[in-house]
C-alpha cells in the first residue's frame, strides 16, 4: 500500500514547475501513488517536454488521466477538419505545443476555408506522445474518491457519464454534484471557485468536491494534495524569473 495518493492537475507545459513540485513534497515513486488530472499541454512552453516527463512517471507507476487539452489536441491531429484546428491552435493554446516540438510559424501554417488542409507534421516524438495520449483513462477510482479533470455530472457515477463532460464539465458540477464519493478534479482554476484571483489554492466545495488547478500556466501556482492526510503543497509560477 503507498504511503500517500497525490494528485496535481492542469500543468500546461509547465515542466519546470512539475520538477520543482515533485522536489518539493519528496515525491517518491515507489511509496507514493501519483495521479496526473490531465492538461499537460498547451500554453506554456514545454509540452512536449512535459509529456515527454509524465510517461516517464507511468512508467514508474503513476496514473494519468487525459484532459479537455489532450483531447483537442486529438481531434486536431488525428484528421479533424479546419474547426478542430482552429480551436485548439487559436483559441487554446495548441501553437506553443506545437512549438516545442520544433514546428516553425511557417510549419503550422494552414489555407482555411474550401481548401482547408491540415499541415503534415513529421515528428517521431509527436507520433509517440500522441499514442500515449490516445490510450489515457478519463477517471480513476477508489472505494473513496474520484480523479477526474473535469468533473462528474449530478447523478451520474463516472461510469454513467457521457466522456466529454468528465473532461469540460463546470458549474453543474461544482454546484450540483451530489454523490457519495469525493471528487479530485481540475480543468477550471481554483482563483474562480474562490470568488478570489490572487486565490489559487485548493478548492474545498461544501459537496464533496476538491479543486485543485492553481493556474499555473496563467501566473498561479501549480498545485499538489495528498488524499489521506489532506495535506497541501504548491510551487508558485514566477513569470519574472
Amino acid at each position: 500500500m503507498p504511503k500517500r495518493t497525490l494528485a496535481i492537475s492542469d500543468i500546461h507545459g509547465e515542466r519546470h514547475l512539475l520538477d520543482r513540485l515533485l522536489e518539493h513534497i519528496g515525491y517518491d515513486p515507489v511509496c507514493d501513488q501519483l495521479v496526473l488530472l490531465g492538461d499537460y499541454v498547451d500554453r506554456g512552453a514545454e509540452s512536449m517536454q512535459t509529456l515527454e516527463r509524465v510517461m516517464e512517471l507511468c512508467a514508474e507507476g503513476a496514473i494519468a488521466l487525459k484532459g479537455n487539452h489532450e483531447d483537442l489536441m486529438l481531434r486536431a491531429l488525428d484528421g479533424g477538419g479546419e474547426e478542430d484546428w482552429k480551436r485548439w491552435i487559436v483559441r487554446n493554446g495548441g501553437t506553443a505545443t506545437l512549438e516545442s516540438y520544433g514546428f516553425t510559424d511557417k510549419a503550422l501554417r494552414v489555407e482555411l476555408g474550401e481548401n482547408y488542409r491540415r499541415p503534415e507534421l513529421k515528428s517521431e516524438i509527436l507520433e509517440r506522445h500522441l499514442a500515449f495520449v490516445r490510450d489515457l483513462d478519463l477517471y480513476y477510482e477508489t472505494d473513496s474518491f474520484i480523479f477526474v479533470h473535469a468533473g462528474v455530472p449530478p447523478g451520474l457515477t463516472a461510469a454513467e457519464a457521457d466522456p466529454s463532460d468528465l473532461i469540460w464539465i463546470r458549474e453543474e458540477f461544482h454546484r450540483g454534484y451530489d454523490g457519495d464519493k469525493t471528487v479530485i478534479f481540475g480543468h477550471t482554476p481554483t482563483s474562480g471557485l474562490h470568488g478570489d484571483p490572487d486565490n489559487h489554492n485548493v478548492y474545498y466545495g461544501a459537496n464533496r468536491i476538491v479543486g485543485i488547478d492553481g493556474g499555473a500556466v496563467f501566473g498561479g501556482q501549480l498545485n499538489a494534495i495528498a488524499i489521506e492526510s489532506g495535506e497541501t503543497f504548491y510551487v508558485k509560477n514566477d513569470k519574472s524569473s
